[in-house]
């Protein structure tokens, strides 16, 4: 049955912008369907409220495969009839090769093969090593500045250096960082419920985007995924898979689909502002809906204690430093 309500909406952290609790992420999203599918998921997304699409141009450290999949997305949106402001765009500024890419000749680049002027806002992303927070948020206050977008966040950043892009940009009259994306699901809980974060999440410093929710598709059923998926903090991806029957299993008790129990699972955490998910089918985001209803149904504190089981990552550190 087909979803008739409205998706909800959050805060997206202190002053960040009011989004729906769904959107569609693009990382190879787009280009796994045909055209006129993606104009229709377009078109279904806004019809229930969930316009936010995350899309960004993957072409640095390892994510240089030079994807089409942001050309894809800017012809379908046009195609689909959307006006700009009825749809959030969310980009991506990565630091591989930062800061002799600049953010701005990112942005620029990002937005001319989309087709559009701005973004509503930007995810500063992940990275290996130490980076300077400071050039960080300066650069991105300029952007915001320069009318490119308006608000941001941070992509699995160590929580060091998270509090000081926050503490520099109060000190120096800049925006800060409102949202943090994590990976985040039935499986992966570490980082967004450990300490660290959830000192910043407690305090209304950071809200939460969760991401990587179904570990590329595993949680979903695929348990051989055949395209290129996140990283494998703490290398338990055997066990995520082996773990999988039993996401099903739970599931089943509740009369609900594994996706959805994972997505009830994430917008149960206080801190969750909004879910990315890929979705290729049209089937695939009804199902996604139906996690709504679901987690009204249960209630939280059932749904914590049925999956209590399946948290796999308790080793990994907290502070985000993608390590055991």
């Amino acid at each position: 049955m087909s979803f008739t309500g409205t998706v909800p909406t959050r805060a997206l952290g202190p002053g960040g912008p009011e989004v729906p609790v769904f959107a569609l992420g693009s990382w190879n999203t787009w280009d796994r369907m045909e055209f006129d599918d993606a104009v229709s998921l377009i078109r279904r997304a806004h019809e229930v409220g969930a316009a936010f699409f995350d899309v960004a141009h993957y072409n640095m450290g390892p994510h240089a495969e030079n994807a089409k999949t942001d050309l894809i997305f800017g012809e379908a949106v046009r195609a689909s009839g959307l006006g700009r402001d009825e749809y959030l765009l969310c980009g991506k500024l990565w630091l591989w090769e930062y800061p002799q890419t600049t953010f701005a000749d990112q942005m620029r680049t990002s937005l001319d093969r989309i087709g559009v002027d701005k973004a509503d806002l930007v995810v500063v992303g992940d990275y290996f090593g130490e980076v300077d927070v400071r050039s960080i948020v300066t650069d991105v206050a300029a952007e915001i500045a320069a009318g490119r977008f308006d608000a941001w966040g941070v992509n699995n950043w160590a929580i060091d250096d998270v509090r000081l892009a926050i503490a520099f940009a109060h000190e120096s009259g800049l925006t800060p960082p409102t949202f943090a994306q994590l990976k985040y699901g039935l499986v992966r809980r570490t980082m967004a419920e450990g300490s660290y974060y959830g000192d910043l999440f407690r305090s209304g410093a950071l809200a939460l985007q969760a991401s990587d929710v179904f570990e590329g598709g595993i949680l979903a059923g695929k348990l051989a995924p055949s395209r290129k998926i996140g990283a494998d903090v703490g290398g338990i991806r055997e066990r995520i898979v082996a773990a999988y029957p039993r996401v099903l299993q739970i599931a089943d008790g509740f009369g609900a689909t594994p996706t959805q129990l994972g997505l009830a699972f994430v917008l149960a955490h206080p801190a969750t502002a909004n879910v990315l998910f890929g979705v290729s089918r049209a089937d695939q985001l009804e199902d996604n809906l139906g996690a709504l209803a679901m987690l009204d149904r249960v209630g939280v504190d059932a749904l914590r204690a049925a999956t209590e089981e399946l948290w796999l990552d308790r080793e990994v550190n907290a502070d985000g430093t993608w390590s055991i």
